[in-house]
């Protein structure tokens, strides 16, 4: 019994119906995940524990069973049987299961690499690298997953193509070396289990995300592609001839739930995957802190073996302090425009034509004009938003429809207004969206429109004895200006559980992305959309995510010997911080410049990662200090890492100190007077052994910094040097601005073609 002395015990909410609840009739039956650590576990260990009776045995159900980023089992019991484990000395956590959701070509271009030369060639287009996709699953049959002239599948690989509905060994290759699907864990938790009529029991994609996602990060390029005439162009995913090994953990219509995600890290880091993309976080906006949520347990068992994790920020921006996946050993991806858009302009009556996005493709209204229509001018809001059964078809039918953003899928509300009757919509954002526009693939003639644009037009349609407008479909524009810019959807910092670290980390990608389609639904997702399309263009940080997955393919194709911390470094420190018309970033929401808080560290630039000078490393007993600094006790942080740690007993770490890219200095709000701070870091020089860097300093108003020594002196025999930064505040004239920050940046240069930036972020903020 020794060697099952420390369980971690997670609560999975999965209300049931028979035969689980038959041994409590008055209650709902849920799923938990018993946590083990130590020794070697039995297939049946469960049976070992001494509070595991017979009687536990026979009315509960086991799910999964988790031997390497996390030692235990789920199974379902009832919320008695809970409690009774709840107050088991051996029991660390009892949490409720979360329901996921999913966050939802010309990028590699944009992103600095070129054919023949620089990263790509360097790395080979990311051979032999395999990436673990996290998502819906994948349509193999696509063009974008072709083997053709890729090399024998990597020895080290032990994983497997499992088969399924409509799926089979015959599905892998070359490129999609393996494929799992991970359904326990909904089919528990779904009354009826899984809809087969709208889902493959299989890793086969009925979505789409998975397929978009994977072909992103390591989709095969050199043949044309274009969404039904739109974004027409070569296909090709980031790191072209990287593998992929699909693990199906979200489901059409009912999201992604934990105890799957789970056991799929469990399972990719026995196959042998390199990388890790994982478009997923949470739906229901709490923040969990890491001991209590599995994509940040699973994604440090990853990490903790060489693999590079890469995450989604999330699609509730532009608020404040709504970044998710924040865990430090985690990769986490904003999202941004390319210079690519599908302008459709809103044509008014009065000769106004104001500019919207669309990637309609349907017949085109050709200049007609029609009546134009705001349903909400009566005050109602659900008929505002053109949400079903809401609009009058006496009001709408044959006119232009102006329906507001939110509350249901931008498509819908299209599919709405045509079953009334409508001709064609105009979509306006609220003041919540601003200016943010995406296209979709909509039903009938309609454009999207930002915030100001729908405000004139609502006016428009309010005043005017006889308001009409059309509607201008113009097809692919390159070239646009500025970009990238800071998508009005993507999370943006502070971090909510530790504002020490900076998240988002980057930006990349992410709005109108062209990429692979599953062929199991149309491309707006909607059950009446009978069209088939082999790509189809998507925004969200869902997408920017498998940019920096294809990107962390490159560089650890290039640098092998790097680890997953060193390659998150390459691409932060040399980001770039402005946009195509050599301006500072700006924010889409608000038309103003963009904060760290909004773009983190800047734009991936794989043009310079791919030689960053130096880097910042950080190793797994680095991650157990920071957890021990923001006051994780020994039994929670096992929780985590599956073994024993022991904190420092005499002075506490600062959490700030651990050794990330981006350097952040929080000062209480309590002080008065000059405040100062010292922070420190430690760079690996990973360029030319003979090398002397300098600090260039950028402080805000009412901040000093300074950096020593000032010089960074590196050789062969000495390639890691520590620095530390004084941060010093003014709380009189120090200017934090809407954000509540400051910011400036450290900078080194060798006199060369390295520059290694670390945005500094000052802020008054109490420690949560």
């Amino acid at each position: 019994m020794a060697s099952f002395t420390h369980l971690l015990l997670l609560l999975f909410v999965s209300f049931l119906s028979s035969p689980f609840v038959s041994f409590a009739a008055a209650q709902a039956a849920k799923t938990f995940i018993f946590r083990v650590d130590g020794g070697s576990m039995p297939s049946v260990f469960p049976t070992h524990y001494h509070w595991y009776s017979s009687e536990f045995a026979q009315r509960s159900s086991i799910l999964h069973v988790y031997h390497t980023v996390f030692h235990g089992f789920s199974a379902v019991v009832t919320p008695d049987e809970a409690d009774n484990l709840r107050n088991h000395p051996a029991v660390l956590a009892v949490f409720e299961d979360r329901r996921r959701e999913l966050h939802t070509t010309r990028s590699p271009q944009f992103l600095g690499l070129q054919n023949q030369k620089g990263l790509w060639s360097d790395s080979n287009y990311g051979s032999d690298v395999i990436i673990g996709v996290f998502d819906t699953g994948i349509w193999p049959e696509r063009r974008s997953f072709s083997d053709l002239n890729l090399g024998p599948i990597p020895k080290r690989w032990r994983g497997v193509c499992q088969s399924g509905a409509r799926f089979g060994p015959r599905n892998c290759n070359r490129k999609i070396v393996g494929a799992r699907f991970f359904a326990k864990g909904q089919q528990a938790a779904v009354i009826g289990g899984i809809n087969k009529t709208v889902e493959f029991i299989s890793p086969r994609d009925a979505d789409g995300h998975g397929t978009h996602t994977a072909s992103t990060a390591a989709g095969r390029h050199a043949f044309r592609a274009s969404m039904s005439g739109y974004a027409s162009g070569i296909a090709k995913g980031v790191a072209p001839k990287a593998r992929i090994a699909a693990y199906k953990v979200c489901w059409k219509d009912s999201g992604c739930l934990d105890s799957d995600i789970l056991a799929a890290f469990d399972a990719a880091v026995v196959d042998g995957v390199d990388v890790i993309s994982i478009s997923i976080g949470g739906g229901d906006g709490i923040t969990s802190p890491y001991y209590l949520d599995p994509i940040a347990i699973g994604s440090y068992g990853a990490a903790s073996k060489g693999i590079f994790v890469s995450s989604s920020a999330g699609n509730e921006g532009p608020n404040g302090m709504s970044v998710t996946n924040l865990a430090p050993w985690v990769t986490t991806v904003g999202a941004g425009t390319i210079d690519r858009n599908f302008p459709a302009d809103a044509i008014l009556g009065d000769g106004h034509r104001l500019r919207g996005v669309s990637l309609y493709a349907g017949v085109p209204l050709n200049g007609k004009m029609f009546p134009v229509v705001y349903p909400g001018k009566a005050g109602m809001s659900s008929a505002s938003l053109c949400m079903e059964n809401t609009l009058d078809p006496r009001q709408v039918r044959g006119k232009i429809v102006i329906c507001d953003r939110g509350s249901s899928p931008r498509v819908a509300k299209g599919l709405v207004v045509k079953k009334a009757g409508g001709v064609g919509m105009i979509l306006a954002n609220g003041a919540s969206n601003g200016e943010g526009l995406v296209g979709d693939a909509h039903l009938i003639p309609a454009c999207a429109v930002g915030s100001n644009e729908g405000d004139r037009i609502k006016a428009y349609a309010s005043t005017h004895p006889n308001p009409i407008a059309s509607i201008d479909f113009r097809g692919t524009i390159v070239g646009i200006k500025p970009a990238p810019v800071v998508a009005s959807f993507s999370g943006r910092g502070p971090n909510g559980l530790n504002p020490e670290i900076l998240k988002p980390d980057l930006i990349a990608p992410g709005v109108n992305i062209l990429a692979a389609w599953s062929d199991a639904v149309g491309p707006t997702g909607l059950p009446s959309d009978p069209r088939k399309t082999e790509f189809n263009i998507l925004s969200g940080t869902s997408m920017a995510c498998p940019h920096v997955s294809g990107a962390a393919a490159l560089l650890k194709s290039a640098h092998p010997d790097w680890s997953p911390a060193a390659i998150r470094s390459a691409m932060m420190t040399t980001t770039s911080l402005v946009d195509n018309s050599n301006r500072s970033l700006i924010d889409e929401s608000t038309g103003k410049s963009a904060t760290p808080y909004d773009f983190g560290s800047g734009h991936l630039d794989l043009g310079r990662a791919m030689d960053p000078g130096l880097v910042y490393d950080i190793t797994n007993d680095d991650y157990i200090t920071f957890l021990c600094s923001i006051g994780y006790g020994p039994k929670t942080i096992q929780v985590i890492t599956r073994t024993p740690v022991r904190c420092p007993t005499t002075r506490k770490p600062s959490p700030g100190n651990l050794n990330y890219p981006s350097i952040t200095a929080m000062f209480p709000t309590s002080r008065r007077g000059p405040l100062s701070k010292t922070i420190v870091r430690t760079a690996t020089n990973v360029g030319q052994p003979e090398v002397v860097y300098r600090a260039r300093i950028e402080s805000p108003r009412g901040v000093t910094i300074t950096v020593k020594p000032p010089r960074l002196v590196f050789s062969s025999a000495v390639k890691r040097r520590s620095y530390a930064i004084t941060v010093t505040v003014d709380p009189r004239i120090v200017v934090l601005g809407e954000t509540g920050a400051a910011f400036g940046s450290v900078t080194w240069f060798d006199g060369g073609k390295h520059v290694v930036r670390s945005p500094v972020v000052v802020t008054q903020l109490d420690p949560m």
